[in-house]
């Protein structure tokens, strides 16, 4: 009983202080601060002692804020730490059955029980069992995405997974309880081109894909599957699509791209809205990773040009972006991910 309330507080102090993470191209790879929504970035906390190995694509906190875990580009192609109020834990043990390439993204399930890695190599898409460390890797899908695993999402309910990849069909996605069940059929419209990135709505009614090529996006009903595909919005955004996200009331919805201005939200209703203005201080480069913080007041963007993070206050628009951080990312931020 002690060990279980123990357990509990330190979940719940671990999640205590919201921090905002940003994966990059140069070491230490990643760059975690503290965050006050309103005021801005606290004191950068100390790098891991054991620091990922290569580029960072990819991070992620788990349900409860108290693990945080990298996809990167050498081997052992993710790595994850315990995480709380004073930072990074001593990293966990690697998965006993590695990625198979360079990981390009990562998330846990709703539930916390699950963590999944797209890659870069066949099968595209790894996914273990999570308690406190990595179980013993679920079997690949019986169809396999169709190439090299960009991003990867559960559903809010944990019970599907989606994978945005780099040849046509372009996004495959499953059935999830404790492993993949029969792939979903594709959905009629595809996406134009390479997909890099791929969120559900709040509800888990809808599912978005940003994707590289002309509309740069595209987002479908979903209900055990893909619904049709949903008119583009009126003004696209102006080039590939990096990456997508939801603010928590599933009213706005965000894409990271690679030409000025860098990013574009709208309104969202059952389909898109009006673009909202630009942010007045652009990014100075390309959007690679966007996020909520978990109230949906701010929404951060991590670019391929300094200071690699840009955080704007949010109120169905674009508010004066907050300073840069003290010490900046050492490099170019590739993804970004709120605590919960």
């Amino acid at each position: 009983m002690l060990n279980t309330v123990l357990g509990s507080l330190s979940a719940t102090i671990s999640s205590a202080t919201p921090s905002v993470a940003i994966a990059h191209d140069t070491t230490p790879y990643i760059t975690v601060y503290p965050w006050t929504s309103g005021t801005g970035f606290g004191t950068k906390y100390t790098n891991p002692g054991t620091l990922p190995t290569g580029n960072a694509q990819g991070v992620s906190f788990n349900q409860n804020n108290t693990s945080i875990a990298v996809a990167h580009t050498t081997t052992p192609y993710v790595s994850a730490y315990p995480w709380s109020n004073t930072g990074f834990g001593t990293k966990y043990t690697n998965p006993a059955t590695l990625p198979t390439g360079n990981g390009n993204g990562v998330v846990w399930n709703p539930a916390g029980t699950d963590i999944a890695v797209s890659h870069e190599t066949s099968p595209y898409i790894s996914v273990y069992p999570w308690t406190s460390a990595f179980g013993t890797k679920y079997s690949n899908p019986a169809t396999l995405p169709t190439g090299g695993g960009q991003t990867v999402a559960f559903n809010p309910a944990g019970t599907a997974i989606a994978i945005a990849h780099t040849t046509t069909p372009f996004v495959s996605a499953y059935p999830w309880s404790s492993g993949f069940g029969t792939k979903y059929a594709d959905p009629a419209t595809l996406p134009a081109n390479n997909a890099n990135g791929i969120a559900f709505n709040p509800a888990g009614n809808t599912v978005a894909i940003a994707n590289s090529g002309t509309p740069f996006q595209a987002v479908y009903p979903w209900s055990a599957g893909f619904g049709t595909r949903y008119a583009n919005p009126a003004t696209l955004p102006t080039g590939n699509g990096q990456q997508v996200t939801w603010n928590p009331a599933g009213t706005d919805i965000v894409f990271g791209h690679s030409t000025s201005p860098f990013v574009s939200a709208y309104a969202w209703s059952s389909g898109f809205g009006s673009k909202y203005a630009n942010p007045a201080a652009l990014p100075a480069g390309g959007g690679e990773g966007v996020a909520f913080n978990s109230t949906g007041t701010d929404v951060a963007l991590a670019v391929d040009a300094t200071p690699y993070i840009n955080i704007y206050p949010w109120s169905a628009g674009f508010g004066t972006k907050y300073s840069n951080p003290a010490t900046l990312p050492t490099g170019n931020g590739r993804s970004v991910a709120f605590t919960k």
